[in-house]
């Protein structure tokens, strides 16, 4: 019937399907994808909720990007190509014109990531947003948390802690503390709102990495479960954080709380082999050693990442 779950579907989200592996994408009980020769396949899911992790007045567009951006980060930190996704969408109510939004911003990352959307579901209740994405890696190429060597670099792509502060000045919880200039509020809250999955270091990383996360729930707990898995400790120079200009000028004691602990700017930790060669966009914060744990010479003040359960 017009109007209903299959018309809001094919109408609004069901033009995304087409991929170079895709055999069989949206209409079907289930999606066919082609693997690459001497592949294996890498799925991940991530879920988005209103009022978790993202404000209720977030642009639906904004909502689409966050949530195709968290999950294919974790592609990038396996150093999987993407191959297709599939999304879980929960709607209070049928509303055409949110729907036409979100389309907007799922179309503009299935062409950025090359990640076409292959099959789904859409049901009523609170607003929420699952996405699960496959990716290809070749055959024992995948990285894993568990990689990292003593003595390894650890590294990190771009610049942290500026989702983190975004998300601050759109909660404004800023404000009233610092002045902000307004093009580095409109570069920190695109930040939050529009992070980007770091599948271009895909390459880079299957040549060069021996571990890998990405960085959702804060530097300092990210790299934790990392250097957990590889039997490690980690050090980490707080002096070494790439910060973007627009959260340098923040007071120093806040950019650092932001950029270990803030988490949401899913760039992503890297461990690689000492003295190698790093290209841009990629600084060494910190080295692994014989040990367990991390250490680092700043602690945030308020909290350290972020936990659905923690206290």
């Amino acid at each position: 019937m017009a109007g209903g779950e299959f018309d809001l579907i094919y109408r609004h989200l069901g033009i995304f399907g087409a991929g170079s592996q895709v055999r069989l994408g949206v209409g079907d009980d289930a999606a066919v994808l082609a693997l690459p020769a001497n592949s294996e396949l890498v799925v991940s899911s991530d879920s988005v909720v209103e009022g978790t992790h993202f404000p209720e007045f977030t642009l639906p567009e904004h909502v689409a990007t966050r949530a195709v951006a968290a999950a294919a980060s974790d592609l990038a930190a396996m150093a999987a190509e993407p191959l297709a996704m599939t999304l879980a969408l929960t709607l209070p109510e049928p509303d055409e014109l949110w729907l036409h939004s979100f389309s907007q911003g799922l179309g503009r990352c299935v062409e950025a990531l090359s990640l076409p959307l292959v099959g789904g579901d859409l049901t009523r209740g609170p607003l929420s947003v699952t996405v699960t994405v496959m990716g290809s890696v070749p055959t024992g190429r995948a990285l894993v948390r568990s990689g990292a060597k003593p003595g390894d670099w650890l590294c990190v792509t771009h610049t942290l802690g500026d989702a983190a502060a975004g998300l601050a000045l759109i909660m404004g919880q800023l404000q009233s503390d610092y002045e902000v200039a307004a093009e580095d509020e409109e570069f920190l809250e695109t930040r939050f709102y529009q992070p980007t999955a770091r599948l271009e270091w895909v390459s880079w990383l299957r040549e060069h990495a021996r571990s890998a996360i990405d960085i959702s729930d804060g530097l300092l707990v990210d790299v934790a479960h990392m250097a957990d898995a590889s039997g490690c400790a980690c050090i980490i120079d707080s002096g070494a954080l790439p910060l973007s200009p627009a959260l340098s000028r923040l007071d120093a004691n806040l950019r650092l709380d932001l950029a270990l602990a803030g988490g949401d700017d899913y760039e992503l930790a890297v461990a690689v082999p000492p003295k190698t060669e790093l290209p841009p966009g990629l600084v060494q914060v910190g080295e692994f050693h014989e040990g367990s744990g991390v250490q680092c010479d700043y602690i945030p003040a308020k909290r350290v990442g972020f936990d659905h359960f923690g206290a």
